[in-house]
């Protein structure tokens, strides 16, 4: 597995008496398991401690319900992150980024400190869908210890233990208002520029991964929401989420398989890699998956508002909107 970007050291008390070895983005339920028992239930410590986070989160014409999905089980101890209210209140696009105050009280409600190492994973239905969202999300406003278990399905399986009902109430703290790296998003005008030069002589080749399903993307199937048009962003290659990932266990690849699954799309580690999906939930997957593969930070971004965004924005006399 791939080691944690470098990212800036917490110094002090707590973080000096963190020792919980868990030094890769994916970690296995026998790692997490391995830190949690570590942990130190008591009001008076001051250590930092392992947080489980649940981000079950499903599409609007599924059904079902993240925190419901939540509260009928769950790693011991968790607390859930609500990706339907921690964004951009202000936005007509769902799931755009909360700002770093918004992001910070979010942080805080839960009892997330700073240097606490959150561990994020998803529904057991799901396997791997939304945890790679939220992870990155945290490690966008630079929480330095972030990573995402693969997966609570295994981790369920292979019988570690899990609680259910209503979680009990979390002591608030104070998280610190932190900036975004806006290096790792890109926003529609620049998708747009990019989508326009594309293929030109002269321009930079970017790549636009796409994670919805390949029904979406070619145009031949519907958007999840209503009256919003399928089809693809020109220039863009479908990558869909269900390619990634085991088809039993639904946990990501491992890294060489990940790597075969790139190479087959012709995916140049040496070029800009921008991801994409509907909301900008799964696009973080495809990072995710990049990351395990082992392409570079620096050649990764996140096209925030996505597929639902694009579908509005453009114009039909801008022929933006490609269908296969």
């Amino acid at each position: 597995m791939t080691s944690l970007p470098p990212a800036a050291r917490v110094t002090g008390a707590r973080r000096a008496s963190s020792s919980y070895a868990l030094n890769s983005y994916l970690v296995s339920p026998a790692q997490l398991d391995a830190a949690l028992k570590k942990n130190v239930h008591s009001k008076l410590s001051v250590a930092p401690k392992v947080v489980p986070l649940c981000a079950s989160w499903f599409l609007p014409n599924d059904g079902r319900d993240g925190f419901e999905t939540f509260k009928k089980a769950r790693v011991p101890h968790s607390r859930f992150f609500d990706l339907d209210q921690v964004k951009d209140p202000h936005s007509p696009y769902p799931h755009m980024l909360p700002s770093s105050q918004e992001f910070a009280e979010a942080m805080g409600r839960l009892g997330i400190h700073r240097d606490d190492d959150v561990v994020v994973y998803d529904s057991q239905e799901l396997g791997i869908f939304s945890a790679p969202r939220v992870a990155w999300t945290l490690l966008v406003f630079g929480h330095p210890n972030v990573h995402v278990l693969n997966n609570f399905r295994l981790w369920v399986e292979q019988g570690y233990p899990t609680e259910s009902g209503e979680p009990a109430p979390v002591e608030g703290v104070k998280y610190p208002t932190t900036k975004l790296d806006q290096s790792k998003v890109v926003a529609f005008e620049q998708v747009k520029e990019i989508a326009k030069e594309q293929g030109k002589e002269g321009a930079e080749e970017v790549q636009i991964l796409d994670a919805r399903s390949k029904g979406r993307f070619d145009g031949t199937d519907p958007e999840p929401r209503e009256g919003l048009e399928s089809g693809h962003i020109p220039h863009s290659t479908s990558v869909p989420v269900s390619e990634l990932l085991d088809p039993n266990t639904k946990a990501l690849l491992s890294a060489s398989e990940l790597q075969a699954v790139f190479k087959s799309k012709g995916i140049d580690p040496a070029k800009p890699i921008i991801s994409s999906c509907g909301t900008g939930v799964t696009a973080a997957v495809i990072d995710a998956a990049l990351f395990e593969a082992g392409f570079p930070m620096e050649n990764r971004r996140l096209y925030d508002g996505s597929w639902t965004e694009w579908a509005q924005r453009v114009t039909p006399s801008e022929s933006l909107i490609r269908k296969t």
